[in-house]
């Protein structure tokens, strides 16, 4: 028995990352040793507008922090989760309402239920993908430790 692919191949996710301009992080903390809060880090400093979603928070990295993905300025194009799996068919269920295109479940994070009601609804569905990684590797930017060295060489850094 075949099961279903609930999730977005790498060509989908390479144009979802091109097209992207505005991501929502959904559950990103403040707390600066958190895997959220790495993420946005990195994502701020890319081309992409960050809209952190947290009611826990005003404001994370310096950006204003929203309550909800509803309290938003705009729909974002990417809707990056980073709640426990019971969360993710609310926070589905509040992309499909403000009519995002994409939810990004990171790593770590699978719920075929809500990938299936997203796709549904005509959404494009990442799971258990970190979007720091992917637009890193996608962009050139990712090495062992996961920075842009600045180096660009086939040699190890131990050769150069």
């Amino acid at each position: 028995m075949m099961t279903e692919v609930l999730e977005a191949d790498a060509r989908t996710r390479l144009r979802i990352i091109r097209q992207a301009k505005s991501v929502a992080l959904v559950g990103v903390s403040g707390n600066e040793l958190k895997a959220s809060n790495f993420v946005a880090t990195y994502l701020v400093r890319t081309h992409l507008r960050v809209y952190p979603v947290n009611p826990m928070y005003d404001e994370v990295l310096g950006l204003k922090c929203y309550a909800s993905l509803a309290d938003l300025p705009e729909v974002p194009d990417i809707v990056d989760i980073f709640r426990h799996p019971r969360f993710i068919p609310e926070v589905v269920d509040d992309a499909i309402a403000i009519g995002a295109k994409v939810v990004w479940f990171q790593l770590g994070l699978r719920h075929d239920g809500a990938a299936r009601t997203a796709i549904d609804a005509g959404l494009d569905v990442v799971q258990d993908r970190c979007l720091k990684i992917e637009h890193a590797r996608f962009s050139g930017r990712l090495n062992l430790a996961g920075f842009d060295t600045g180096v660009i060489s086939s040699k190890r850094l131990r050769d150069i």
